[in-house]
């Protein structure tokens, strides 16, 4: 067994590779090609925090990928980063252990970021310019950029809770802080980053032709949309049954807002893509799949086990 440790793991890591792998893991996901694992989510209340287990192997695969991911959202308090955990790699003939990718968390966040990529490119307008931002903290700074480049958007606002925050994220990025009233009335694609468990964005706020990257619900309590807002969206998620478990579509449906069969899964978007109505507001709901561990971990191993 291989221990590896960030920064090999970091050097070993092609952005344009792992984002294929990753889009290629959410189509075969909804073509029933993935055996995924009950995912397992332990909350902490003080201080603050979640980990979250999962694991997943593609069918014919020689390895599968057993992932856990800690955060704990008051660590950058003590100078400590929020993120943290492991990806272990395991024969899928005979169970041995062949690598444990001590990633720090750094893989989730990264895979979670592409995701968001992924789903922004997958239902945004043509013509879209503008990126909101909504949060501050890892997932802020990372999305941001990766969906900018992506969509080749011109211009990125932010918005936190946190108002200094919001302002350091956007000096450093080169965006611009602005009040979140502001934002919903200038962005095109909106991406909602934060742990909230009570929405942040309502219906009234979000124009027509607004775009929506969810990723703060990824465990039971989180909420960033009101339900009248999913209710009004055109919605894709990455799990239709688990996003009606404990992502933002789950809301709406145990309010009777949303028929549960109602959403797109991302991997059949991508399978066969659909260019919504110019005016529709259309929400990608994403909780986190077993799949982009097991699609990010292969990238970096397939590359670190050849070296």
């Amino acid at each position: 067994m291989r221990v590896v440790a960030l920064p090999e793991i970091l050097a070993a890591l092609d952005e344009q590779e792992a984002l294929r792998a990753i889009e290629e893991g959410f189509r075969r996901f909804s073509a029933g090609e993935v055996d995924s694992m009950a995912v397992g989510h332990l909350p902490f209340a003080d201080p603050p925090g979640d980990c979250h287990v999962k694991g997943a192997r593609l069918r014919g695969d020689d390895v599968f990928v057993v992932k856990v991911a800690t955060g704990f959202y008051h660590n950058t308090e003590r100078g400590l980063p929020n993120s943290n955990g492991f990806m272990a790699v395991l024969s899928a003939r005979t169970g041995e252990v062949h690598a444990i990718l001590h990633d720090e968390g750094q893989l989730t966040d990264l895979r979670t970021a592409m995701a968001g990529a992924i789903a922004a490119r997958a239902i945004a307008r043509r013509g879209s310019k503008v990126l909101g931002v909504v949060g501050a903290g890892v997932q802020a700074r990372l999305q941001a950029p990766l969906i900018a480049r992506t969509l080749g958007l011109q211009s990125v606002l932010f918005w936190a809770r946190s108002d200094a925050r919001a302002r350091v994220l956007a000096a450093d990025l080169h965006g611009e802080a602005v009040p979140l009233a502001e934002l919903c009335a200038r962005a095109d694609v909106i991406v909602t980053t934060t742990p909230a468990t009570e929405p942040i964005l309502s219906a009234v706020m979000i124009r027509p032709g607004t775009r929506i990257v969810a990723v703060g619900a990824d465990a039971p309590g989180k909420r960033e949309l009101s339900v009248e807002l999913v209710a009004r969206a055109t919605l894709v998620v990455d799990s239709r049954a688990q996003c009606a478990h404990h992502g933002e579509v789950g809301w709406a449906i145990r309010a009777g807002l949303v028929d549960e069969s109602a959403p797109i899964e991302l991997g059949s978007l991508l399978a066969a893509p659909v260019e919504f109505p110019e005016h529709a507001i259309a929400i990608a709901d994403l909780t986190g799949l077993g799949v982009q561990d097991v699609q990010i971990a292969k990238a970096v191993w397939s590359r670190l086990r050849t070296a």
